[in-house]
């Protein structure tokens, strides 16, 4: 994808975000629902005639190259309107005194309206989620997801500004333990541990993609 158009598809995304938001929280009458349903339909037409990515790794987990996002992410893909998105920066030395390691991943992410479970409060599942991006990018290299524990420790607020970090606490050869945390200003809501298991070879690669030699 050349710049451009990058450029132009995260711009389409943050609109159809804004739209997303909106019919999370607005309460129209029936007629004005009707009218944005019709506009919507002809937008979705348009889209439906346009032709589509061929390479499934285009829209693959981010993870899959090391220190590479993927822009079409569910999680963190700037181009996809699902995602919130989660922002995420690889940065060298540890994020405390206490942690023993190279590289962290410090990040942040502001769940909006569409993203309610508990009112006034982000759905569980959707921790989840950014956890396992967090996670599974902090490796910085492929890994599979094997278990991934939750610890919601208090309810994390939409409309919020929430600070992550993560990092490998320990490796034993394909097995990675990586851990994160998310922060609220200085308390901590929610942390995380999840095993990952790194790939035997390309076959792996391959399976995980749906593709096959």
């Amino acid at each position: 994808m050349d710049d451009a158009t990058r450029k132009a598809s995260e711009h389409l995304a943050d609109e159809m975000r804004r739209i997303i938001a909106r019919l999370a929280v607005v309460r129209p009458p029936a007629d004005e629902l009707e009218r944005a349903a019709e506009t919507a339909a002809v937008f979705a037409d348009r889209l439906d005639a346009l032709p589509e990515r061929g390479q499934s790794w285009e829209v693959s987990e981010a993870g899959l190259q090391p220190g590479d996002f993927v822009g079409f992410s569910p999680v963190s893909g700037k181009s996809n309107p699902m995602a919130p998105p989660v922002t995420l920066t690889v940065r060298r030395g540890s994020p405390r005194e206490d942690i023993d390691t190279e590289h962290y991943i410090a990040g942040s992410v502001t769940f909006g309206p569409a993203y309610e479970g508990p009112p006034g409060h982000v759905h569980g599942g959707l921790i989840a989620a950014m956890f396992d991006e967090l996670l599974g990018f902090a490796q910085l290299s492929p890994g599979f997801t094997a278990y991934l524990h939750i610890n919601y420790r208090k309810p994390t607020p939409l409309n919020a500004e929430l600070r992550l970090v993560a990092w490998i606490e320990s490796v034993e050869r394909r097995k990675r333990v990586v851990k994160g945390e998310c922060y609220l200003g200085d308390e901590k809501v929610t942390d995380a541990e999840g095993l990952f298991i790194a790939p035997r070879d390309d076959v792996d690669y391959l399976v995980h993609l749906g593709q096959k030699k």
